[in-house]
């Protein structure tokens, strides 16, 4: 039987919406601390997290919680996961892979790093994906790909998935990807690359909103395919 990818929903704001995605078969939701229009605080993130924790999902299980952060100190993200207790922080910024293994080792929680990967031809240039991610092995639990700046509802270019499937797969790391996914071209990503996890946001907003139906619709989608 083939295993489905990991299922992040990211940008969640409100408990009703967390509600009704009960018995949805997805692994992550994730919560932005990073200024954007999706921004939560960390008490409001507190009542999210008490609402993903009812929830069944994948395997029966509750979904993992992640916060994402764009270089966020360390002192700040000791005092949010004070309150906010996450599984995961998700690191968007200039973070070092020794910052990266500070945060997991002392904060004990899983951290996943993001690299933004241009929309032409280009992918990083002269660096590989394996030269690019290889100082964060051991430092990090999962990378994730992404256009530049992150939810923006852009995708960028697909063929360079495959350098960094490679890549993770030598290295050990669970490799997400984002970046512009809907419901209309999930299936062409998942058929063509196979990564291990992929993060949606934008691609199920209505007007700015996260809408259940299109939750819904996008994982019946990811199960199809």
């Amino acid at each position: 039987m083939k295993q489905l990818p990991r299922i992040k929903i990211c940008g969640l704001k409100d408990v009703q919406t967390i509600e009704a995605m009960n018995g949805l078969p997805i692994h992550e939701i994730g919560f932005v601390f990073a200024p954007s229009k999706r921004q939560v605080d960390k008490e409001t993130a507190a009542q999210l997290i008490e609402a993903a924790a009812r929830l069944q999902a994948a395997g029966g299980e509750r979904p993992r919680t992640v916060g994402v952060f764009v270089n966020e100190s360390y002192e700040n993200l000791h005092a949010i996961l004070a309150e906010a207790q996450l599984d995961v922080v998700q690191l968007h910024g200039n973070e070092s892979a020794a910052f990266c293994r500070s945060v997991r080792e002392q904060l004990k929680v899983l951290v996943w790093k993001v690299f933004s990967v241009k929309r032409d031809t280009d992918g990083n240039g002269p660096v590989s994906a394996l030269e690019l991610l290889s100082p964060y092995k051991g430092a990090v639990d999962a990378v994730l790909i992404d256009a530049p700046g992150g939810g923006t509802g852009q995708t960028f270019n697909w063929e360079a998935i495959e350098d960094y499937n490679k890549a993770a797969d030598e290295l050990g790391l669970t490799l997400y990807v984002a970046g512009g996914l809907h419901e209309g071209n999930v299936q062409e990503l998942l058929r063509t690359y196979a990564p291990s996890g992929i993060d949606v946001s934008s691609g199920v907003e209505t007007d700015g909103r996260k809408d259940i139906d299109k939750i819904r619709l996008f994982v019946r989608r990811v199960m199809e395919a």
